[in-house]
């Protein structure tokens, strides 16, 4: 039986696909080797960092005449902003919590990328459980009180600015407040509060978020002077109250 060209030629193609298989194989593996996994969330978040940022902080973070550089800001800035939903910024005015724009994953991308930009404050690594709550509290009321209250629900500030509530901080985003001092908030770094001296700061701080109310409702915790007014207030509503029914059923029995 006679055999057809074009049998060999498919012969020929399968057996050398079957023999350079393990190479090519052990050549892709290679090349994906040379990529370092480190690299991929910056790339996947300077593509983020393109289309949702760069309009205002530019292509290369250099920043534009409607948002400042990134070149310094650090993992710690980018992280604080993002997690918190104070960045993309709405509007003009003071940025303010909300619900992040991006997710968790979509953070870390972007925080690493702006990592990159420049020599800027890495995001701190805290655990509350191994400060000292008694260091904290007299770190917080200290540098931090005077600002964010002794509550820790904020107040206002010169030039119409305030100091945002503490209430719903996470660990993360404490210690990256102390480090880059957002807004009006001065910059404490590793000279004014040490690694073990933030931990017991943000475990003060957790604690005020939880603290225990022994007398009562906490009334947004506003502090003692202003809860107390309240209850004040609302006793003397009552004890009014009160007289005005009295008087009212003594009249209509004298008139009986």
């Amino acid at each position: 039986m006679t055999t057809r060209p074009w049998a060999w030629a498919a012969a020929s193609v399968v057996t050398l696909a079957v023999a350079l298989g393990p190479l090519v194989g052990s050549g892709a593996h290679a090349e994906e080797r040379l990529v370092p996994a480190a690299a991929e969330p910056e790339e996947a978040g300077r593509q983020l960092f393109v289309t949702g940022c760069s309009s205002c902080h530019g292509l290369d973070g250099r920043g534009t005449d409607r948002g400042p550089t990134l070149e310094n800001s650090g993992a710690a800035s980018a992280y604080y902003y993002l997690s918190t939903g104070r960045m993309p910024l709405a509007d003009d005015t003071q940025p303010t919590r909300k619900e992040p724009s991006y997710s968790a994953e979509e953070i870390d991308q972007l925080t690493a990328y702006v990592a990159s930009l420049g020599d800027g404050p890495p995001l701190p690594e805290v655990d509350p459980s191994h400060g000292d709550l008694a260091t904290g509290g007299v770190l917080y009321r200290a540098n931090c009180a005077g600002c964010h209250s002794a509550a820790g629900v904020g107040g206002a500030l010169s030039y119409g600015g305030y100091a945002p509530s503490i209430s719903k901080s996470e660990p993360e985003q404490i210690a990256a407040a102390v480090r880059v001092g957002p807004g009006e908030m001065p910059v404490f770094g590793p000279e004014a509060f040490d690694d073990e001296e933030l931990e017991s700061l943000v475990r003060y701080v957790r604690f005020l978020q939880d603290a225990p109310t022994p007398g009562g409702g906490r009334l947004g915790g506003a502090g003692a002077i202003p809860e107390g007014f309240v209850g004040w207030l609302f006793g003397m509503a009552g004890c009014i109250a009160a007289t005005v029914w009295i008087g009212a059923k003594r009249a209509g029995r004298g008139t009986a």
